[in-house]
């Protein structure tokens, strides 16, 4: 159970990266957490409740307000995912996700780079901040100062782990190599953005024009910590049903278990048009700014703690 002075602390944050995006034209909504159909996705298991189900991210409603007229958007949530309890996962925790009309992942990157320089320079006396450029998780000092690294994919494979990406996907060791051989070395004197995912990793990303065997999504990386997932938003209702349908069916051969299609998410995603979406854990952005080694130690109360 967190003392009042941590909550003091994660309330600050709280309030400062509401304070970004407020005072950057967005509106921050708060969509029903217990939905009666999720976006299909075979590497996340969901909590069932009753007929329906927590979310795993607020994606799906969001996506349906940007459809809907809004041109920017952002919500702190909890999500619920079954996951392993560790020292960087809980299965409920809490999410940053904002939208961006007309934007795309390059230019969440900049955003992401200009959040965290904001955090920096409002919180300076949280106890991760060296100064109003530099946090310290770890031991290791981490210059926020943009711009922040971008490394592709291609390029961490045959960097950190000496294999060709394409390989690692044919021996089905991309997951395994990405957790071992790669993150930990990601970020360590500035953060990193791994972008230009292999497609099929990429199954809400639109391709890239210049590369069709990439999607145009990128994740943060920040002193070894994987703390946000962006991307061009895919808003071709054909093509997005096809990569669900391969899930579908990945789903059942892994659980044996239907699942649906989000039908009116299909439905309404071709007006969304050219957008980007990114969901930041906020749970270890406050580990980093806090100088705290373990997500429960965040937290109001941790699962353990019921």
């Amino acid at each position: 159970m967190m003392t009042p002075a941590g909550l003091q602390q994660r309330s600050q944050l709280l309030q400062t990266i509401r304070g970004f995006f407020l005072g950057n034209d967005y509106i921050e909504v708060d969509t029903p957490q217990r939905l009666p159909v999720l976006i299909p996705e075979s590497n996340l298991i969901p909590f069932a409740s009753e007929d329906c189900f927590l979310q795993t991210s607020p994606e799906l409603c969001m996506k349906r307000l940007l459809a809907n007229g809004c041109e920017r958007i952002f919500q702190i949530c909890h999500c619920f995912r079954k996951e392993e309890h560790g020292r960087l996962h809980q299965s409920e925790f809490t999410m940053l996700e904002w939208y961006h009309k007309g934007a795309d992942y390059y230019d969440l990157m900049r955003q992401c780079e200009a959040l965290f320089c904001f955090l920096a320079r409002q919180c300076a006396e949280l106890p991760g901040v060296v100064d109003t450029s530099t946090i310290c998780w770890k031991g290791t000092s981490v210059s926020l100062a943009a711009p922040w690294e971008r490394l592709t994919v291609a390029d961490a494979f045959e960097q950190y782990a000496g294999v060709d990406v394409e390989e690692a996907l044919r021996t089905d060791m991309f997951d395994e190599l990405l957790v071992t051989a790669i993150e930990p070395y990601l970020g360590q004197d500035r953060p990193v953005f791994l972008y230009e995912y292999p497609l099929e990793r990429g199954l809400l990303a639109r391709r890239s024009a210049q590369n069709p065997k990439v999607a145009e999504r990128f994740e943060l990386y920040v002193a070894g910590v994987e703390l946000a997932n962006g991307f061009s938003e895919l808003a071709d209702p054909q093509e997005q049903r096809f990569r669900f349908m391969e899930e579908i069916d990945q789903i059942w051969l892994t659980r044996g278990l239907d699942t649906e299609l989000p039908q009116m998410f299909l439905d309404e995603l071709g007006k969304i048009g050219t957008a980007a979406g990114i969901a930041l854990g906020v749970d270890r952005l406050c580990m980093l700014f806090m100088g705290v080694t373990d997500i429960a130690l965040v937290l109001p109360f941790s699962f353990e703690e019921l």
